[in-house]
């Protein structure tokens, strides 16, 4: 708590949004199968912690927040045990909005969204995810939207 006053309360980040952190983890505690309830909340943490990144870049918080529910949503799908609930969030986050682009300040966070969506739109591993970071790093766009 002592690092939190110290390093992020000088910088903007608010003691509610590190609150909503909470809210966003409490109903993956639920049994599965899982359903929009655990969709939405991985999407309210992606958003707060790219959010809260976007901030610490100097950037206003919604340059980032759309990312951070993809790759949330992506990175729930890769940890769940349960297929049904896989599934269920992948397809949710094929369907996710993604900006055209991303600002320069924060492809450094966004990278790991361009990377989400290229997995769940075409599989994990192979070359295309080294040429997905590098067009997202270089260009900001997301490349493998539909």
């Amino acid at each position: 708590m002592q690092a939190v006053a110290r390093d992020l309360l000088p910088r903007g980040v608010t003691g509610q949004a590190l609150a909503q952190l909470e809210d966003a983890w409490l109903p993956l505690l639920q049994p599965f199968p899982w359903d929009e309830t655990q969709s939405n909340a991985l999407e309210l943490r992606g958003r707060v912690l790219f959010g809260i990144g976007a901030r610490l870049l100097g950037r206003d918080p919604q340059d980032a927040e759309a990312a951070g529910a993809l790759w949330s949503l992506a990175d729930g799908a890769h940890h769940c045990s349960d297929p049904r609930s896989r599934e269920f969030l992948l397809a949710t986050a094929r369907k996710a909005w993604l900006p055209p682009k991303a600002p320069r300040q924060v492809r450094p966070l966004t990278v790991l969204a361009a990377l989400a969506a290229h997995d769940v739109r075409r599989g994990t591993g192979g070359p295309g995810r080294v040429s997905t970071a590098l067009v997202h790093r270089l260009r900001g766009t997301f490349r493998c939207q539909s």
